[in-house]
């Protein structure tokens, strides 16, 4: 029998699946990728599994482990992911718990509800942008006006991203291909490379850099596109972590 099941990648899946650790508390992490795996704790007491699931898969996995209580530390972006994880901890009435992110100001920013929002925003102009929104956007961000030549990417350094760059027709000389969180230095340098006139990113949050993203902006002078997420309900890391001393 698993005690906890975490499901994410996350800054906080990490944060959460290292307090396991710490307490001696068995625990299994679900993350997508092998990078993902790969900046989970090394310990005895953390097993890890890799791959995408469905709904299907996610419920056959929280049957098999038996589990006492899921954590749900997917990205606040993940919304599909989020909302098949609850609705199978409600069909097995398993525990659910949803970590949250603290949302962040963005009276400074230009708001976006949805890509197809955003792409019509950036159509509305010919600037020059630098997109931290991930390779998931990748394919949508291709609908831009010009995007080859007017379009940064900046993503994980994963071979995988790299070849959807080009496949989907992306510039190789205009990829930024590093692991975050910046510094604003680093987000600095990254703007001045890029030329950017614009940058759009997702609402990140503290642990996602984002004040970082709003500082160097401002700094360099150019405007920050936000895709805004919903507000939902959930607990914090602290929070979490007391339910987690609860259960031993």
């Amino acid at each position: 029998m698993c005690r906890i099941l975490i499901f994410g990648g996350t800054t906080e899946g990490r944060e959460i699946a290292e307090y396991c650790a710490e307490k001696g508390i068995a625990a299994t992490v679900s993350v997508a990728t092998e990078y993902g795996a790969e900046l989970l704790p090394k310990s005895d007491r953390i097993k890890k599994l890799v791959g995408r699931l469905d709904a299907g898969g996610i419920r056959r996995l929280i049957t098999e482990l038996e589990c006492s209580a899921v954590i749900d530390a997917t990205h606040p972006y993940a919304e599909e992911v989020t909302k098949n994880i609850k609705a199978a901890c409600t069909g097995l009435e398993v525990a659910y718990y949803r970590l949250i992110r603290t949302q962040e100001e963005l009276s400074d920013c230009i708001k976006a509800e949805s890509m197809d929002e955003l792409v019509k925003i950036l159509n509305s102009s010919d600037k020059k942008v630098l997109s931290t929104l991930g390779s998931k956007e990748l394919p949508k961000l291709a609908e831009v006006r010009s995007f080859s030549e007017r379009i940064w990417i900046r993503a994980l350094p994963v071979e995988d991203v790299r070849k959807s760059c080009i496949e989907l027709g992306y510039s190789g000389d205009r990829l930024i291909l590093e692991k975050g969180p910046f510094t604003v230095e680093q987000n600095i340098a990254h703007i001045r490379k890029s030329g950017a006139e614009l940058i759009v990113t997702k609402e990140s949050g503290a642990v996602g850099g984002f004040p970082e993203k709003l500082k160097a902006a401002e700094i360099c002078g150019v405007k920050v596109i936000v895709l805004t997420r919903h507000a939902e309900n959930g607990l914090t890391a602290d929070e979490i972590k007391k339910i987690i001393d609860e259960m031993r």
